[in-house]
């Protein structure tokens, strides 16, 4: 088991027992338990954390089963051992800048409940994400 999954048992695990001690201590204990039981908003809240805490130590432990020791999980790995191609990130690409004025848009329709604000930035998140992902399979000529 690699230190991802472990990490995330770790936390799950401790969500679980603070789940079942909230419960515990609004359902009986609090001052107000007689009243009104359990307080389900936290309970569900904490329940449905621990759940997704599980789930993802389950699939990084699955995915960590399948790929050859990381250098993370060695006792002597160097910083230089975890170099190498992380990936290509465009250097003059101005569709992330379009793509988060898009979401700001879409946001700040649904805070202030414009509707035509949301459709505006739905609209452009859109076509931005669109342009951000065929902007190296359109031939240069055309751009």
């Amino acid at each position: 088991m690699a230190t991802g999954s472990k990490v995330f048992y770790a936390i799950g695990t401790f969500l679980a027992l603070m789940a079942v001690f909230y419960m515990i201590s609004t359902a009986w204990i609090g001052e107000d338990a007689y009243l009104y039981g359990l307080e389900w908003v936290g309970g569900v809240g904490l329940v449905l954390a621990t759940a997704l805490c599980f789930m993802l130590a389950v699939y990084l432990d699955i995915t960590e089963r399948r790929m050859d020791v990381v250098p993370e999980d060695w006792e002597e790995a160097e910083v230089e051992d975890g170099a190498g191609v992380l990936g290509f990130f465009s250097p003059s690409s101005i569709w992330p800048f379009a793509m988060s004025g898009a979401v700001m848009f879409l946001g700040l329709g649904i805070a202030f409940w414009q509707l035509w604000l949301v459709v505006f930035g739905a609209v452009f998140l859109v076509w931005t994400t669109t342009q951000l992902n065929l902007q190296y399979g359109i031939p240069r000529e055309k751009h």
